[in-house]
């Protein structure tokens, strides 16, 4: 897939925006306090709805690009587990340190490493569970002081860790989005849950 950019037309399938089935996410949002324990349930719940989104499917459906030039399913499971790694050690960076600049990476890239291209995606499945688990009891245990601390991203600039927290949220949903959404355009069924 590399190299391959989708044409606005082949983007879109009866109005719905296949790279973004929930929306894009709004950097300058202000996340309430009230809406963190939301987000902390959502970033729990990744690992089995992303689970349950792959359930049963065979190697040629993981093969799969979930759009016209977009990563395949299993892509798209390998990107999530490296992406949500990435997001995890930004927390414990700004948690620990003033205003840390973060490294970002070349996802696009990654998604194209060896790796993420054949590898089965039950290891990324269960990367996923355990990170998660570390992930949200350190989140259940901010303050909401932890949750202004900052990061700095080289080109989105200055991060508060709310803010991150609702990027994470959204991010595991956009993705089981795209796999969910696939298997009904393709009619492979919906994923039987666990």
């Amino acid at each position: 897939m590399a190299g391959l950019k989708p044409r606005a037309d082949l983007a879109k399938i009866g109005g719905m925006d296949l790279s973004y089935p929930i929306g894009k996410f709004d950097f300058r949002q202000t996340v309430d306090a009230a809406s963190i324990p939301a987000l902390i349930a959502d970033i729990e719940a990744l690992p089995a709805r992303l689970r349950e989104a792959t359930s049963g499917l065979t190697d040629a459906r993981l093969d799969t690009p979930y759009r016209p030039g977009g990563w395949t399913v299993r892509q798209t499971v390998h990107h999530v587990a490296d992406s949500h790694i990435n997001s995890a050690i930004r927390l414990r960076l700004a948690l620990t340190e003033t205003e840390p600049v973060i490294r970002p990476y070349e996802q696009q890239l990654w998604a194209e490493l060896f790796d993420a291209r054949t590898a089965p995606i039950e290891p990324s499945l269960q990367l996923l569970e355990g990170l998660h688990a570390r992930w949200v009891m350190l989140l259940k245990s901010m303050s909401a002081a932890d949750f202004a601390r900052t990061f700095r991203h080289p080109e989105i600039g200055l991060v508060r860790l709310d803010l991150n927290t609702a990027l994470y949220a959204w991010h595991g949903k956009h993705h089981t989005a795209h796999i969910t959404g696939l298997r009904v355009r393709e009619g492979w069924g919906t994923a039987v849950r666990a």
